[in-house]
């Protein structure tokens, strides 16, 4: 079954839809003028941003959905080619997705595309590893279909956001078919930004960050236990990185790269330095926990797509049953043999606001670099994290609870992300992802972990569940933000490109 069905409707005997009265208006095609509508300063018109008009008609209900009417240009140009357009709308959907899209975003950029070149009724579908779109010439006419499917997706925002401003570009007008797949065959190629190894120093330094984000001192044997963990992250990455060029499974690689951080944090537990190996673990673990992918998986089921958000959601449980392996195999060694990982029963709050707030913003540098962000996009992007963690915070201290705390700042990055990304006229996950990296629940798994060594099931649940609870909130505030500002926020005016003159182009 799909998660989505097509976008014709049955019609009457005339042509004509057969519920008229609840008929919503059709979307305009992107870059078309409609009647009535002003040039721009370019003399073309101008058009509202493609996710707000194709969102719109996605969420309609497909009994409600008007065909295209007879005679009102549903055909493509002249010389583009259904395929073709088909082709190039699967090959936009197979890239955002493999760069982290959302499923309904990267339906609406697929069907952004083909309404660009004038072809619909067209029928997207996105699940968690397939991309496929079909267009309806007429009613006796077979359809035409194309899909792909996806394997391995790595999140890469840098490309996102290249391909985002292709597809605006597209929507527009004024890009034939065959410029736009060169485009996106050069996004795919050069989408790096960083080195390989700023790529692995910045996991070190997200686990780091995390130590003085969860600890909030300062003193030298802080920064004993933030270079310990800058250690046990560099191996981990690198112990991965091994087990992946023999093509193992995931589940493996996150089973690796969680030991390094547990066995350092039990050999500082056995010292007269009273040094907190159980910060050094917890933040080993926020460089391989995948506690993005469960927020995600809830956006997409908030959304409606649940087979998407099912598959995300096994995927990082998969994941996150490999961390757990890994961690828990040598901290139950340890316990045994008398290390104590217990410095606090739950994680602290804002204990120190002003390192805390230094650390916060470090690790979401660590945490956007990570994720291959684009560099102009970095200081809006800490600007955002720390809007949000400052949030969280005064919430805490003044006696709120952590989990309406992490959900009223998720849905502050969510918002303020959403604004940065309509006034840059790109994607909105760059600007939030990393900027929640500090407010995943990273420290309560991990105390979670420890109950369940300690042989404390009831509280090692109720740990697992307020992790769980964080995540949900973290999902439900971002998209609660983006939909306030989808309806609240006004909708900045894209102008079309300038289109060349007729006659001879003078070099």
């Amino acid at each position: 079954m799909t998660e989505h069905e097509q976008l014709g409707a049955p019609a009457g005997p005339e042509g004509h839809p057969t519920r008229p009265e609840r008929v919503p208006p059709q979307a305009p095609a992107p870059g078309r003028r409609e009647p009535g509508a002003r040039p721009g300063p370019e003399g073309d018109a101008t058009a509202a941003p493609w996710p707000d008009m194709m969102l719109p008609l996605l969420r309609t209900p497909t009994a409600d959905r008007r065909p295209a009417p007879e005679g009102a240009g549903a055909d493509p140009p002249a010389g583009v080619e259904p395929a073709q357009v088909l082709d190039l709308a699967l090959l936009v959907g197979e890239l955002l997705l493999a760069s982290g899209e959302a499923a309904e975003d990267v339906e609406a950029a697929m069907l952004a595309v083909a309404h660009a070149y004038r072809l619909h009724p067209c029928d997207p579908q996105v699940t968690f590893t397939r991309v496929a779109i079909s267009y309806q010439p007429g009613p006796s006419e077979p359809s035409l279909t194309a899909e792909c499917s996806v394997r391995r997706p790595s999140v890469d925002y840098a490309r996102l956001a290249a391909v985002f401003r292709l597809v605006t570009g597209i929507a527009v007008g004024g890009m034939t078919v065959p410029e736009a797949h060169r485009h996106l065959l050069a996004a795919r190629r050069n989408s790096r930004r960083y080195s390989g190894r700023l790529f692995v120093l910045s996991c070190g330094g997200m686990a780091g960050a995390a130590t003085l984000l969860i600890g909030g001192r300062a003193d030298a044997r802080a920064w004993l236990v933030f270079a310990s963990a800058v250690v046990a992250a560099l191996t981990g990455e690198r112990c991965s990185a091994l087990v992946a060029r023999h093509d193992l499974p995931a589940f493996y690689q996150f089973v690796v790269a969680a030991v390094p951080a547990a066995v350092i944090g039990i050999l500082l537990s056995f010292n007269g330095l009273h040094l907190r190996g159980s910060v050094v673990i917890t933040g080993g673990l926020y460089a391989v926990l995948p506690g993005w992918p469960m927020v995600a998986a809830a956006q997409d089921g908030l959304a409606g797509f649940y087979l998407t958000a099912a598959a995300r959601l096994l995927e990082a449980l998969y994941l996150m049953a490999g961390v757990v392996i890994g961690v828990m195999t040598v901290l139950y060694v340890g316990v045994n043999n008398g290390a104590d990982l217990a410095a606090q029963d739950v994680p602290p709050g804002a204990v120190n606001p002003p390192l805390q707030l230094a650390a916060a913003v470090l690790l979401t540098l660590a945490f956007a670099v990570m994720l291959n962000t684009e560099p102009a996009t970095l200081p809006a992007v800490l600007l955002n994290s720390a809007a949000g963690w400052t949030t969280y915070g005064v919430l805490v201290n003044a006696g709120g609870q952590p989990i309406l705390a992490t959900g009223l700042a998720a849905g502050l990055v969510g918002l303020s992300g959403q604004l940065m990304a309509r006034c840059r006229g790109s994607s909105a996950l760059p600007h939030i992802t990393a900027a929640l990296g500090p407010l995943l629940p990273g420290s309560v798994l991990y105390f979670g972990m420890l109950a369940f060594v300690r042989g404390e099931p009831e509280a090692g649940l109720s740990l697992i569940g307020r992790a769980g609870a964080m995540a949900m909130a973290l999902a439900i505030g971002v998209n609660l933000g983006r939909e306030l500002a989808r309806l609240f926020l006004p909708a900045p005016r894209v102008a079309a490109p300038p289109r060349r003159r007729g006659g001879r182009h003078r070099r």
